[in-house]
């Protein structure tokens, strides 16, 4: 089973990701802060994590930097999701070295279909 690793502020957020990745198979860890899906991050092995930009002492775009500075975690597969829908957001998420980026709120079709291609899993 694929292992996905859920990084939001909001609970309400969570509970949404973490009911739509378990209905389609996957197993979910969740973390409330950048600062603490790093910490997760590198404790942990994950086929996949799922953040949010805008969070509270570590947002999206640093923890995403620190994932691809460290050598043990530069190929985990980083999925953007945010209210952010402008261009120079995406392209920022894109140039901190997210894999996917997705705008609120987040289809659930396309968010297992996402996940489900960047972790290699069958439905």
């Amino acid at each position: 089973m694929k292992k996905v690793l859920v990084v939001e502020d909001s609970a309400t957020a969570r509970a949404f990701y973490r009911s739509t990745l378990e209905s389609a198979g996957f197993c979910v860890d969740e973390a409330a802060n950048g600062l603490e899906g790093l910490e997760r991050a590198m404790l942990d092995r994950y086929d996949l994590a799922i953040v949010d930009i805008n969070m509270p002492k570590m947002d999206g775009y640093a923890m995403t930097r620190e994932l691809r500075e460290n050598p043990d975690l530069l190929s985990l597969p980083v999925v953007m999701v945010t209210t952010e829908a402008g261009e120079q957001d995406e392209a920022k998420a894109f140039d901190c070295g997210a894999n996917y980026y997705i705008v609120k709120p987040a289809d659930p079709g396309d968010l297992t279909l996402t996940a489900r291609l960047l972790t290699g899993s069958r439905p």
